[in-house]
């Protein structure tokens, strides 16, 4: 069928050809998903001053505290659905999708309510600073607006990949990025609305990707079809999710709580330069990492079908092949940040020389080493698809967020330099992929097991 052609077959055949024809294209999806926030901060950062940079900059690690432990579900979802794929159980994965696509929606509709409402309290925790706090403000309650948009499409394009389409969902950020750069400079160049212009053109875009991805899952053949008459949130299927994606939202959740309080003692020098400047560096970070964190995707999905179907020697395979994967783009991208990190921080601030200095600071101690966190997402990716998510959660509580907030009280305390707080990031991504390393030899043992007397546990 003509459908077919975006399906990949991850249970037989050669498995490095079709991991990149997998990864390229959600490697491209991740880019394009985070020019949404890149084209805020460059149309702002240009047309509305640092003041309005910071104030739209400096929110990615609140939003992320708020939408992670959702975006862990999908997580969930999308192990629950490949592994009823790979094992051929196609009424099961057609009752996944109608409660995915539930469970995205009450998602996004309670993240909005409070969003809207908490979000000034939940600045004030941060310490924003004075000068940013209103513009931060505005553009968080306009951001949290579309979050049913922002779950139903990470929802929606969880399903996809669950079967091997990681082409359609590029296809549908693609056209949303357009509209999102066009009505950025529409809004805040035409109409003057500055901060609350980047906000709609952000929300806009996303309603746009929602409605295509559900328009596609809504024309699909087979178990993956979407029926909105069916849409129900199903226990037993949310038992399944929440197995693996509550321990994956929770980790998220962890990570993010641990960049809080980094943010939070940056904002502590009251610098709005040191903050836009850290801003714009996470940005450009954030490139590097969405083009390895396509591995850890790739690794979860093609481990769900594979394990879901017994062939647990590829499972091997799938992980040696995305740690070398990621290792080489985090090892190329990352030092190419480093290496043009002034003229990459110039294009988010021209002319503002203090916050580019602060940003390519903040890059000689995150971007260069980033691939090891390449590498400790990767084991995760694994783990998950053999059905093991609170074992890499209890790793990251160790070895990211306790050991942040250890360093933050401590070190930093002695240390009040923006460069003692950038330095805790690689050396917890070490501790953190040995845990995950450790913890992997002991569950493969296991699950291999299991998988050997078929005894796999649905989802």
């Amino acid at each position: 069928m003509k459908k077919r052609q975006y399906d990949i077959d991850m249970c037989s055949g050669s498995l490095a050809d079709k991991i990149l024809l997998f990864a390229l294209p959600l490697m491209a999806s991740s880019l394009l998903q985070l020019l949404f926030n890149a084209a805020d901060v460059v149309v702002v950062g240009r047309f509305a001053g640092k003041e309005a940079l910071a104030a739209v900059g400096s929110n990615t690690s609140l939003i992320n505290l708020m939408v992670n432990l959702f975006v862990g579900l999908s997580v969930g979802a999308n192990v629950v659905i490949a592994r009823d794929l790979g094992a051929g159980r196609q009424e099961e994965a057609h009752r996944s999708v109608c409660t995915t696509v539930a469970l995205a929606l009450a998602s996004g509709l309670g993240l909005m309510v409070f969003g809207v409402v908490m979000v000034r309290q939940l600045l004030e925790l941060m310490r924003s600073p004075a000068d940013v706090i209103d513009l931060a403000s505005v553009y968080l309650r306009i951001y949290f607006c579309g979050m049913p948009a922002n779950m139903l499409y990470n929802f929606g394009a969880a399903i996809l990949r669950a079967k091997g389409d990681t082409r359609r969902p590029l296809y549908f950020l693609t056209i949303a990025g357009v509209a999102n750069v066009v009505l950025n400079l529409f809004f805040v160049i035409v109409c003057h609305l500055d901060v609350a212009g980047v906000g709609l053109a952000t929300i806009i875009s996303q309603y746009i990707s929602a409605i295509l991805v559900l328009y596609c899952l809504m024309g699909e053949e087979g178990p993956l079809r979407l029926s909105i008459k069916e849409l129900r949130l199903e226990g037993t299927v949310i038992k399944r999710i929440l197995r693996v994606g509550l321990p994956a939202g929770f980790q998220g959740i962890v990570f993010s709580l641990s960049n809080v309080v980094i943010q939070s003692s940056i904002n502590s020098f009251d610098s709005a330069a040191l903050v836009a400047g850290s801003s714009t560096s996470s940005n450009i970070e954030g490139f590097v990492y969405a083009a390895m964190n396509a591995f850890y995707q790739t690794a979860l999905t093609f481990t769900g079908q594979n394990y879901g179907a017994g062939e647990c020697k590829r499972v091997d395979k799938v992980l040696l092949y995305c740690i070398g994967f990621s290792t080489v783009t985090g090892l190329v991208l990352g030092n190419l940040a480093y290496v043009f990190g002034r003229p990459l921080a110039a294009v988010y601030a021209p002319g503002e020389e203090d916050v580019i200095d602060f940003a390519v600071r903040r890059l000689a101690c995150i971007a260069a080493p980033y691939f090891i966190c390449g590498i400790m997402d990767t084991f995760v990716g694994v783990l998950r698809g053999l059905g093991h998510s609170v074992v890499p959660m209890i790793a990251s509580l160790v070895g990211a967020c306790g050991f942040r907030l250890l360093w933050v009280a401590t070190i930093f305390q002695t240390h009040r330099t923006p460069e003692a707080l950038y330095i805790s990031y690689p050396i917890s991504w070490v501790l953190t992929a040995l845990f995950h390393c450790i913890f992997f030899l002991f569950v493969r043992r296991v699950a291999y097991a299991k998988a050997a007397r078929r005894e796999l546990v649905p989802g």
